[in-house]
Parts: C-alpha cells; sequence; structure tokens
C-alpha cells in the first residue's frame, strides 16, 4: 500500500533530531569589520570522524525534481556530517528519518526556505538532495577520506512526496 507524506516547514525546534537548520539567527548575530558585516557565528558544526579524514567543501548542482515524487530509499553517513547550503536562494525539500533499529523509520519531509540550509547530522538517515522548480546550487561541507561513509537502504514500499507549494 502506498504511504503519502506531507510537507511541513522546516525549523530549528522539528529539525534538531536530525542536525541543524542554518539560517541567519539574530541571537547568534555579531559586527565584524569594523561594524561593515554581520556575523551569524556558530551556526552548526562539521562533523570528520576516522584516520585520514578531512572536511571538505563542494559544489552540488541538483536538478529539479517532478511531482508525485517516490522515495525509495535512504542514506545516511555514518562518519561525518553533511551541509547543504542554497546559493540560487530557492527553496528546496528536506526528507529524513528517525533510525529504527538499523534502519530508517517512516520519512519525515521538510520545505527549506532558500535562505535556510541543513546540516545533517552523522548517521542521520536523509534522501538525496532535492532541488525544486529548477537546477539549483549548493555548497556542501562534508567529510572525505578512508574508510565507508555511505549506507543506503531501500524500501520494500516506496513513500509517495506530492507536489509541493512554492
Amino acid at each position: 500500500m502506498t504511504q503519502h507524506l506531507d510537507i511541513h516547514p522546516l525549523t530549528k525546534a522539528v529539525f534538531a533530531p536530525f542536525g541543524d537548520v542554518i539560517e541567519a539567527d539574530p541571537a547568534t548575530m555579531r559586527f565584524i569589520n569594523g561594524g561593515t558585516t554581520e556575523r551569524f557565528h556558530a551556526l552548526s558544526s562539521a562533523e570528520a570522524a576516522g584516520d585520514g579524514a578531512r572536511l571538505i567543501i563542494s559544489l552540488f548542482r541538483g536538478q529539479p525534481r517532478a511531482f508525485p515524487f517516490s522515495i525509495d530509499m535512504m542514506e545516511r553517513h555514518p562518519l561525518g556530517s553533511q551541509c547543504f547550503v542554497p546559493l540560487n536562494g530557492r527553496p528546496f525539500l528536506v526528507v529524513v528519518a528517525q533510525d529504527e533499529g538499523g534502519k530508517p523509520g517512516r520519512p519525515q519531509v521538510f520545505m527549506a526556505r532558500g535562505d535556510q540550509g541543513v546540516n545533517y547530522h552523522r548517521n542521520v538517515w536523509h534522501y538525496p538532495l532535492m532541488a525544486l522548480g529548477e537546477p539549483s546550487d549548493f555548497l556542501i561541507v562534508d567529510r572525505d577520506g578512508p574508510g565507508n561513509n555511505l549506507e543506503e537502504y531501500f524500501f520494500d514500499t516506496p513513500f509517495i512526496i506530492g507536489a509541493p507549494t512554492l
């Protein structure tokens, strides 16, 4: 039986079990550079575990998804966090799930605004990048180095996401 997933707004509170929302938080703001720049400080921390691991910065260009969309798998990174920050100011979908005995539970779907990014904590089940509307560029901060940092799980029955309202 097909299971449908609702899309919810992305907030720090609801996303906290999975990672951090990267956004301009006034509580973290301080002026630098002689008062000409607002710095929103320490919004998240990147993780890279294992001998020879290092943090890297990459660009991803996500192709827009067609809806309704089928979530048939999820992935996680046991050795490092993974951060996605949109560069084009476009919204995107974030799909995450709690771990249930070594496999993902029911996915949760969040709509990230174009001024929000996410940093998935280590070992958090998530669906790969989901750009909306048109090709979108993202700044990525994640782990590189030896060791298997990718685990995938394929659902027996996919979950369906209906067309988001932009």
